[in-house]
């Protein structure tokens, strides 16, 4: 552990190499590549025992979550936010895992589902269980604290047209 904080040291550096005006951005946005850097971290030794990573997790729970446990691969990557390839990588992992099946969809021959299994059900309730245990409900930040950085982060997420 460092005994100072590198992020407002080198934002220190940014001031006093004349570049003040980016110097808070410059800040900010490597307080947000570290803190994501350390919740990975943190999500990944959790999700380990499960043989998860966390883009396959989002798609058992985005799927667990649905009314009849599937949906066309396309919106999965829609609602997931990610190219169509890495939804296919995705789905092809948890198929192999048994925690996934691809259906044809009834009414677009087009269209292929993922439906979410027996035992994909049963491992997203179990690494959800885990991950709210060990790193949802431990971020370090209060209720407030949360509330506001949610706030903050919607507002720039909206503002690079995110959604």
């Amino acid at each position: 552990m460092l005994p100072f904080d590198p992020i407002e040291e080198a934002r220190r550096q940014w001031v006093d190499h004349g570049w003040e005006d980016a110097a808070d951005g410059m800040a900010g946005i490597t307080s947000v590549m570290r803190a994501e850097q350390i919740f990975l971290s943190r999500v990944d030794e959790v999700l380990r025992p499960f043989a998860l990573t966390f883009a396959r997790y989002e798609a058992l729970a985005l799927l667990l979550f649905t009314r009849r446990g599937s949906l066309p691969l396309g919106k999965i990557g829609q609602r997931l936010q990610v190219h169509p390839t890495s939804v296919t990588n995705t789905v092809d992992r948890l198929e192999a895992q048994g925690f996934v099946r691809r259906l044809p969809h009834p009414t677009d021959r087009r269209t292929t589902l993922a439906e979410i299994t027996d035992t994909g059900r049963a491992v997203a309730r179990q690494a959800t269980d885990a991950l709210n245990r060990r790193v949802f409900t431990t971020t370090g930040l209060d209720a407030d604290d949360l509330r506001d950085l949610v706030r903050v982060l919607r507002k720039l997420r909206q503002a690079t047209g995110d959604f």
